[in-house]
């Protein structure tokens, strides 16, 4: 079903004139701040950066370290905002809007070409003190004119994630939960660090690099392929347990213990799921005199206890025998990223895999998949003006052959953040063969573009096209398959995104994104096979 005109047309305005009134903030507070003629006020430490779906690379902070004075005639730059203060406690949040449009595979039995609003508002208090800090945050997602007939029969499904929202959620539009809630306990013992309670955890990111190019390729490029915090949804997904950490001479070591909260697509996001992830790593960085580089290993260990049907490519009659049985999977994996000088420029290196085995229900588990990536950053003139860098890069994770051997071969995504890899989320990492090239540029200070050209391929033809980011409620396993029909093409799938920042505050995106060309789809949408995705995005942080 379209949505009602006036509903997108609501929510557009709505966009444009928070948008502009932040925009007009931003102005008077730069036309407001004066300049100071004194030395460089002193640096303050800048939070680990959270994986983020936004693909502009952001330059990474120093380290605080003694500034010099700077010389009378130069003016230092305007100070950030203040937080706001309640006493000793920091009262702040965002408030992200969104409006989607999805032209799905056309169908006879359902309406794949919609649009809709959708927002979320995130309130916490926090308090920072020398040896221990705390966080409480609540949570408020909403959405407004979901397609309600979307929905199509197997194995067409649902058309695009308004479909996901629908079916998820009803008639229920909003809801207020518990986001976060935990208190850290810093630099006990001088280098160890504990985290209690409700928090987000994103795999990868225990530690991130001083240099900005490799603390942008493993935002984008290898954090949250297994375990994420779905940040990109419009309610995402928090953890309650346990996060230690130890932090010395380059060595960080990680143990994460939890149970995954609901969300995702579901706006009720205050309830535990009966799944258990437990994950340890050690991470190392080291560099020369022309490179820096940093190296990974890692293991999972993951239950699903939730009494489902799995998603696999068995017989509706296998898997209904094999309900009683529970998931228990351990991977194993790795991953190296480096960046060494070449010329006037920087070329950018990366490798990632994992093997997997152990138990998906009454059958033995043994999957992998591996990344493997490269880059190239241009210097010069026209490089320091638009600072163009071009990627190109391979994933591959098994599939399943035969369903009737006894051995689930699929590789299993876990919990992650899909749509970082899969920028319009119509596919995801397992049974799949990516082959890509990406361009970005920034042109700007406050702008910077993306491009990416994806060929997608089934693995194994006997198996499933998936979609997906693992368990987000107690009723539906959380990833989709549908019949590959004996093919393996999944077709071309192109993109582009811009991303504006009118101050570290407010930022806006511009996302398009489409498929054509797939003989799996065509085979399941006969009607046509070309579908396309985009949004316009808002956040304001406070």
């Amino acid at each position: 079903m379209t949505t009602p005109k006036y509903f997108s047309r609501l929510f557009l305005l709505l966009v444009v004139v928070v948008a502009v009134f932040s925009l007009g903030l931003s102005v008077l507070a730069q036309t407001e701040t004066k300049p100071a003629l004194a030395a460089s006020p002193k640096p303050t430490p800048t939070p680990t950066p959270k994986a983020s779906p936004m693909p502009a690379p952001k330059a990474a902070t120093a380290s605080p370290t003694a500034t010099p004075a700077a010389k009378p005639a130069v003016a230092a730059a305007p100070a950030a905002a203040a937080p706001i203060k309640i006493g000793q406690v920091t009262l702040s949040g965002s408030l992200r809007l969104r409006a989607e449009n999805w032209d799905w595979y056309d169908t006879t039995s359902g309406d794949g070409s919609y649009t809709f609003g959708a927002g979320t508002l995130r309130v916490g208090l926090s308090q920072q003190k020398e040896h221990f800090e705390w966080m409480v945050e609540a949570e408020a997602p909403f959405v407004m004119g979901l397609p309600t007939t979307a929905v199509a029969a197997a194995p067409q499904g649902q058309l695009g994630l308004g479909a996901n929202y629908f079916a998820a959620n009803g008639k229920q539009d909003a809801s207020v939960f518990l986001k976060q809630a935990f208190v850290n306990f810093k630099g006990f013992g001088k280098y160890n660090n504990l985290k209690i309670g409700r928090f987000e955890f994103n795999d990868g990111l225990e530690v991130m690099p001083k240099d900005a190019t490799l603390a942008t390729i493993k935002r984008d490029h290898i954090s949250q392929r297994l375990i994420g915090s779905f940040g990109w949804s419009h309610v995402g997904r928090s953890f309650d347990g346990l996060q230690y950490g130890y932090n010395n001479k380059g060595w960080n070591f990680t143990f994460f213990g939890a149970r995954p909260t609901e969300g995702a697509f579901q706006l009720r996001g205050m309830h535990e799921l009966d799944v258990d992830l437990f994950y340890a790593a050690t991470t190392k960085s080291f560099k020369t005199k022309t490179s820096e580089n940093e190296a990974r290993a890692f293991v999972i260990q993951y239950h699903d206890g939730r009494r489902l049907i799995k998603t696999d490519n068995r017989t509706a009659a296998l898997r209904n025998t094999d309900l009683p049985n529970k998931i228990r999977i351990t991977s194993v994996g790795g991953h190296y990223i480096g960046v060494l000088k070449a010329g006037s420029g920087k070329v950018d290196l990366l490798a990632w895999g994992v093997g997997q085995f152990g138990q998906w229900g009454n059958t033995d588990q043994r999957s992998a998949a591996i990344a493997l990536e490269a880059g190239y950053q241009f210097g010069g003139k026209i490089g320091n003006k638009i600072k163009p860098w071009i990627r190109a890069g391979y994933d591959y994770s098994t599939g399943d052959k035969d369903a009737t051997d006894g051995t689930h071969g699929t590789y299993f995504q876990i919990l992650p953040t899909p749509r970082i890899y899969a920028r319009t989320p119509f596919f995801n990492g397992m049974n799949l063969e990516d082959t890509f090239v990406q361009l970005r540029f920034k042109p700007h200070a406050k702008l910077a573009l993306r491009t990416d050209l994806h060929h997608l391929r089934l693995s194994s033809a006997k198996d499933l096209w998936y979609a997906g980011g693992g368990a987000f409620q107690k009723q539906t396993f959380g990833f989709a398959g549908r019949p590959s029909n004996s093919q393996k093409n999944l077709g071309w799938f192109a993109d582009v995104s811009a991303d504006y920042t009118f101050n570290p505050r407010t930022s806006v995106t511009f996302y398009f994104g489409g498929s054509a060309g797939g003989r799996v789809q065509s085979a399941i949408y006969p009607q046509g096979s070309k579908m396309h995705f985009a949004y316009i995005e808002l956040t304001q942080k406070f």
